[in-house]
């Protein structure tokens, strides 16, 4: 078996294209963008828009009830506070935000092949211990881990 070697340019080629294109989450009209973890700080102090979880609906191929139960936040609570155009919590925001940007990050590394990523996620996984991916993200160390999996996807471990 062949050992694929670290290839330095092509991930600095990768990290100055998330740099320069950001990040960005989709919330009603309302887009909020992020280039760097400062700017992401600043948008999560302030806060993002309950209507925020139907973009990681979509960016996850699951039901908004399902994105929901992964970040805790009651049904009733979110079609309230959507309507009323409120405001997550800091931790909410955060949460989605790690969401999105794990989401971005698998596509990158399935080279943009949504269906791949997407039946990757729903699929168990033996590094997970048996869990799908998708089922990891209702906390930060589960987002750690799942990232972590697909950095090894990414340089040719396996995962």
């Amino acid at each position: 078996m062949q050992v694929k070697r670290f290839n330095t340019q092509k991930s600095l080629g990768r990290a100055r294209e998330v740099e320069q294109h950001g990040s960005s989450i989709k919330a009603g009209s309302k887009v909020y963008t992020w280039h760097d973890r400062m700017e992401r700080v600043r948008i999560v102090r302030g806060g993002i828009l309950y209507s925020s979880v139907e973009s990681i609906s979509d960016s996850l191929k699951q039901p908004v009830k399902g994105v929901l139960s992964l970040v805790g936040i009651p049904q009733t609570t979110y079609n309230k506070n959507k309507k009323n155009k409120v405001l997550l919590d800091k931790q909410m925001s955060e949460h989605i935000i790690l969401i999105k940007e794990l989401a971005d990050y698998g596509n990158m590394v399935f080279n943009n092949e949504r269906d791949k990523f997407q039946r990757w996620l729903h699929k168990p996984n033996i590094a997970l211990g048996g869990n799908t991916p998708v089922n990891m993200l209702d906390t930060h160390t589960g987002i750690n881990i799942v990232k972590n999996c697909l950095s090894r996807i990414e340089y040719g471990n396996m995962a």
